[in-house]
Protein backbone atom coordinates (compact mmCIF):
# COMPACT_ATOMS: atom_id res chain seq x y z
CA UNK A 1 0.00 0.00 0.00
CA UNK A 2 1.54 3.32 -0.79
CA UNK A 3 2.08 5.40 2.27
CA UNK A 4 0.61 8.55 2.40
CA UNK A 5 2.42 11.66 3.06
CA UNK A 6 2.07 14.04 6.46
CA UNK A 7 1.06 17.48 5.47
CA UNK A 8 4.63 18.45 7.02
CA UNK A 9 6.06 15.86 4.44
CA UNK A 10 4.03 17.77 2.25
CA UNK A 11 5.04 21.45 2.71
CA UNK A 12 8.73 19.85 2.33
CA UNK A 13 8.30 18.33 -0.92
CA UNK A 14 6.56 21.69 -1.94
CA UNK A 15 9.04 24.04 -0.77
CA UNK A 16 12.10 22.15 -2.63
CA UNK A 17 9.33 22.13 -5.65
CA UNK A 18 9.51 26.01 -5.42
CA UNK A 19 5.90 25.76 -4.64
CA UNK A 20 3.58 27.58 -1.78
CA UNK A 21 3.24 26.05 1.44
CA UNK A 22 0.63 28.02 4.07
CA UNK A 23 1.62 27.90 7.86
CA UNK A 24 -0.71 29.01 10.91
CA UNK A 25 0.65 29.92 13.65
CA UNK A 26 -1.92 28.91 16.25
CA UNK A 27 -5.16 29.73 17.85
CA UNK A 28 -3.17 31.07 20.94
CA UNK A 29 -0.74 33.40 19.05
CA UNK A 30 -1.61 35.28 16.35
CA UNK A 31 -4.19 33.17 15.14
CA UNK A 32 -3.05 33.99 11.13
CA UNK A 33 -1.82 32.33 7.90
CA UNK A 34 0.73 32.99 6.27
CA UNK A 35 1.55 32.13 2.35
CA UNK A 36 5.05 31.02 1.59
CA UNK A 37 7.36 30.11 -0.99
CA UNK A 38 11.63 29.87 -0.83
CA UNK A 39 13.30 32.66 -2.24
CA UNK A 40 15.41 30.56 -4.68
CA UNK A 41 12.40 29.92 -6.75
CA UNK A 42 11.09 34.11 -6.44
CA UNK A 43 9.13 35.12 -9.62
CA UNK A 44 6.95 37.69 -10.06
CA UNK A 45 4.17 36.15 -10.86
CA UNK A 46 4.41 34.55 -7.21
CA UNK A 47 4.69 37.88 -5.85
CA UNK A 48 1.38 38.65 -7.55
CA UNK A 49 -0.32 35.62 -5.81
CA UNK A 50 0.96 37.03 -2.47
CA UNK A 51 0.02 40.62 -3.10
CA UNK A 52 -3.58 39.12 -4.32
CA UNK A 53 -3.95 36.33 -2.34
CA UNK A 54 -1.95 36.94 0.30
CA UNK A 55 -2.59 40.56 0.91
CA UNK A 56 -0.85 41.54 4.04
CA UNK A 57 3.57 42.34 4.18
CA UNK A 58 5.53 40.78 1.84
CA UNK A 59 8.63 40.05 4.17
CA UNK A 60 11.96 37.84 3.53
CA UNK A 61 13.17 35.98 7.05
CA UNK A 62 16.70 34.54 7.45
CA UNK A 63 18.22 33.13 10.16
CA UNK A 64 19.70 34.39 12.70
CA UNK A 65 23.38 33.26 12.33
CA UNK A 66 23.38 34.36 8.64
CA UNK A 67 21.90 37.70 9.89
CA UNK A 68 24.53 38.37 12.38
CA UNK A 69 27.39 37.21 9.54
CA UNK A 70 26.02 40.52 7.25
CA UNK A 71 25.53 42.34 9.90
CA UNK A 72 21.42 42.65 10.61
CA UNK A 73 19.70 43.83 13.64
CA UNK A 74 16.80 43.70 14.68
CA UNK A 75 14.70 47.07 14.53
CA UNK A 76 14.11 47.36 18.09
CA UNK A 77 17.50 46.91 18.66
CA UNK A 78 18.01 49.85 15.64
CA UNK A 79 15.47 52.16 17.20
CA UNK A 80 16.89 51.62 20.92
CA UNK A 81 20.77 52.74 20.16
CA UNK A 82 19.09 55.53 17.68
CA UNK A 83 17.56 57.37 20.94
CA UNK A 84 13.62 56.00 20.37
CA UNK A 85 13.16 54.43 23.44
CA UNK A 86 9.85 55.38 24.19
CA UNK A 87 8.04 54.23 20.91
CA UNK A 88 9.69 50.58 20.73
CA UNK A 89 7.76 47.77 20.71
CA UNK A 90 8.40 46.00 24.02
CA UNK A 91 5.97 43.08 23.82
CA UNK A 92 3.28 42.14 21.15
CA UNK A 93 0.08 41.03 22.21
CA UNK A 94 1.37 37.16 22.01
CA UNK A 95 4.06 38.02 23.87
CA UNK A 96 7.49 38.61 22.90
CA UNK A 97 9.02 41.45 20.62
CA UNK A 98 8.62 41.70 16.62
CA UNK A 99 11.06 40.16 14.29
CA UNK A 100 11.65 42.77 11.92
CA UNK A 101 15.00 44.06 10.61
CA UNK A 102 15.93 46.74 8.02
CA UNK A 103 13.43 47.13 4.49
CA UNK A 104 15.87 46.59 1.43
CA UNK A 105 16.11 47.37 -2.16
CA UNK A 106 18.53 46.46 -4.64
CA UNK A 107 20.36 48.52 -5.79
CA UNK A 108 19.43 47.53 -9.79
CA UNK A 109 15.84 47.93 -9.12
CA UNK A 110 13.72 50.73 -9.63
CA UNK A 111 11.25 52.19 -6.92
CA UNK A 112 11.37 48.82 -5.69
CA UNK A 113 7.47 48.07 -5.17
CA UNK A 114 6.73 46.46 -8.69
CA UNK A 115 6.49 42.55 -8.84
CA UNK A 116 9.67 42.38 -10.86
CA UNK A 117 11.62 45.10 -8.70
CA UNK A 118 10.67 42.78 -5.30
CA UNK A 119 11.69 39.59 -7.04
CA UNK A 120 14.96 40.81 -8.00
CA UNK A 121 15.91 42.24 -4.76
CA UNK A 122 14.17 38.75 -2.98
CA UNK A 123 16.05 36.68 -5.31
CA UNK A 124 19.38 38.52 -5.25
CA UNK A 125 19.40 38.19 -1.74
CA UNK A 126 18.88 34.66 -1.42
CA UNK A 127 22.12 34.25 -3.54
CA UNK A 128 23.85 36.33 -0.97
CA UNK A 129 22.82 34.53 1.71
CA UNK A 130 23.16 31.41 -0.04
CA UNK A 131 26.80 32.17 -1.63
CA UNK A 132 28.37 34.91 -0.78
CA UNK A 133 26.70 35.75 3.24
CA UNK A 134 29.56 38.60 3.48
CA UNK A 135 28.57 41.89 5.09
CA UNK A 136 30.81 43.69 2.24
CA UNK A 137 28.91 42.18 -0.72
CA UNK A 138 25.45 42.74 1.29
CA UNK A 139 26.53 46.54 1.87
CA UNK A 140 27.86 46.89 -1.99
CA UNK A 141 24.37 45.65 -3.56
CA UNK A 142 21.51 46.90 -1.43
CA UNK A 143 19.84 49.90 0.29
CA UNK A 144 17.76 50.86 2.83
CA UNK A 145 14.70 51.85 3.39
CA UNK A 146 13.40 49.71 0.50
CA UNK A 147 10.26 48.02 -0.33
CA UNK A 148 11.51 43.76 0.89
CA UNK A 149 11.20 43.65 4.56
CA UNK A 150 13.56 42.11 6.33
CA UNK A 151 12.28 39.73 9.49
CA UNK A 152 15.03 37.97 11.33
CA UNK A 153 14.21 34.54 13.34
CA UNK A 154 15.63 34.17 16.94
CA UNK A 155 15.52 30.39 16.97
CA UNK A 156 12.45 28.07 17.22
CA UNK A 157 13.52 27.03 20.53
CA UNK A 158 12.94 30.61 21.93
CA UNK A 159 9.91 31.87 19.61
CA UNK A 160 7.36 29.82 17.41
CA UNK A 161 6.12 32.78 15.47
CA UNK A 162 5.44 32.40 11.35
CA UNK A 163 9.12 33.79 10.60
CA UNK A 164 10.76 30.64 13.21
CA UNK A 165 8.26 28.38 12.11
CA UNK A 166 9.28 29.07 8.01
CA UNK A 167 12.90 29.16 8.27
CA UNK A 168 12.79 25.81 10.24
CA UNK A 169 10.65 24.52 7.29
CA UNK A 170 13.50 25.52 4.77
CA UNK A 171 15.94 24.41 7.18
CA UNK A 172 14.16 20.58 7.40
CA UNK A 173 14.01 20.81 3.76
CA UNK A 174 17.99 20.99 3.04
CA UNK A 175 17.21 24.79 1.61
CA UNK A 176 18.93 27.67 2.66
CA UNK A 177 17.17 29.63 6.43
CA UNK A 178 15.29 32.08 4.06
CA UNK A 179 11.85 32.16 3.33
CA UNK A 180 9.29 34.34 2.07
CA UNK A 181 6.20 34.84 3.29
CA UNK A 182 2.52 37.06 3.84
CA UNK A 183 0.02 37.35 6.28
CA UNK A 184 -3.63 36.27 4.59
CA UNK A 185 -6.19 38.65 4.73
CA UNK A 186 -9.88 38.87 4.39
CA UNK A 187 -11.68 41.90 3.69
CA UNK A 188 -11.56 43.37 7.13
CA UNK A 189 -9.20 40.96 9.74
CA UNK A 190 -6.88 38.35 9.01
CA UNK A 191 -8.33 35.22 7.07
CA UNK A 192 -9.63 32.62 9.44
CA UNK A 193 -8.39 29.25 9.65
CA UNK A 194 -11.52 27.67 8.15
CA UNK A 195 -11.03 30.39 5.41
CA UNK A 196 -7.34 29.76 5.05
CA UNK A 197 -8.04 25.59 4.96
CA UNK A 198 -10.74 26.78 2.17
CA UNK A 199 -8.27 28.36 0.22
CA UNK A 200 -5.22 25.51 0.56
CA UNK A 201 -7.57 23.11 -0.69
CA UNK A 202 -8.91 25.09 -3.74
CA UNK A 203 -5.32 25.75 -4.85
CA UNK A 204 -3.88 22.42 -3.83
CA UNK A 205 -1.18 23.89 -1.26
CA UNK A 206 -0.34 22.26 2.15
CA UNK A 207 -1.56 23.76 5.08
CA UNK A 208 0.16 23.08 7.83
CA UNK A 209 -0.03 24.88 11.86
CA UNK A 210 2.17 25.76 14.40
CA UNK A 211 1.94 22.73 16.62
CA UNK A 212 4.28 20.82 14.27
CA UNK A 213 7.24 21.89 16.30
Amino acid sequence: MKRVLTSIEQALCELKKGNFIIVYDGDKREGEADLMFHPKFATAEKIEVLRKDGGGLICLAIGKVNAEKIGLKFMTEIMRNSGMERIVCRKTVYGDEPAFSISINHKKVYTGITDNDRTHTITEFAKLIEHANKKEEFEKNFYTPGHVFLLVGRGIENRKGHTELGLELAKCAGMSETIVMCEMLGKKNALTKKEAIKYAKKKNIPFIEGGFL
